[in-house]
């Protein structure tokens, strides 16, 4: 399961504006996370370890980890990513790591802090680069790492062109030896999953490192 840690967690939603409200809840709904509804003035006595509230409703000066409703304009893989970063229940690695898993269709594992935050499958390289860009974007860590499995290397090569292309900024580059993860997944062919576990299996495996910076330093 993707950050169980989480789960532990008390979140108090503080607001009384109705669509605030609903966008955390729907939020925290979706990464199958409890929350308590409190009002802004209970903030200070709260006991639980994150607030979500609007930036008018917060303290001045906030003692507990707190989030604002700007957050909710991102996707959910970078919510989960947040929260973990607010509560510092990662391990301390300020680093990044995506594995990919090359193909037809893509799998695709992020790990943030020592914890895996997505898991997923894209079926097409422009749709992943999309999204692996917002990403890489919004973390502002001192290491981004992107590890892609060598099994189709027209594909990974593909992907590796594009995010040079149109990512503005520089990251680690790793191109992992998919044997070493084969024979933990021989068995595991549920459509789909296969792909997303081979991804898991490519982000925590090591390859060969190269350092790509963005073209308006290389020209």
């Amino acid at each position: 399961m993707i950050i169980d840690l989480l789960k532990n967690t008390r979140i108090g939603i503080a607001t009384i504006y109705g669509k605030p409200y609903y966008r955390f809840s729907k939020s925290l709904k979706s990464l199958n996370l409890k929350f308590d509804s409190i009002l802004p003035e209970e903030i200070p006595t709260y006991e639980g370890n994150l607030i979500l509230t609007t930036k008018s409703e917060a303290p001045p000066e906030p003692t507990k980890p707190t989030l604002f409703e700007d957050i909710l304009d991102n996707h959910i893989t970078i919510i989960r990513g947040k929260i973990i970063q607010k509560l510092d229940i990662g391990f301390d690695q300020d680093v990044i790591i995506l594995g990919i898993d090359p193909g037809s269709r893509i799998g695709l594992s992020i790990f943030f802090h020592g914890k895996e935050i997505e898991n997923s499958l894209y079926n097409s390289v422009e749709e992943l680069v999309s999204h692996v860009i917002s990403v890489l974007a919004e973390f502002g860590t001192k290491r981004k790492l992107v590890r892609i499995g060598n099994g189709n290397m027209e594909v990974a090569k593909k992907i590796s062109t594009m995010l040079n292309l149109k990512f503005c900024s520089s990251f680690e580059l790793e191109f992992v030896d998919e044997r070493k993860t084969s024979l933990k997944i021989k068995n595991f062919n549920q459509r789909g999953k296969r792909d997303m576990l081979s991804a898991k299996y490519i982000c925590q495996r090591e390859g060969y490192r190269h350092f790509v910076l963005p073209l308006s330093i290389t020209g």
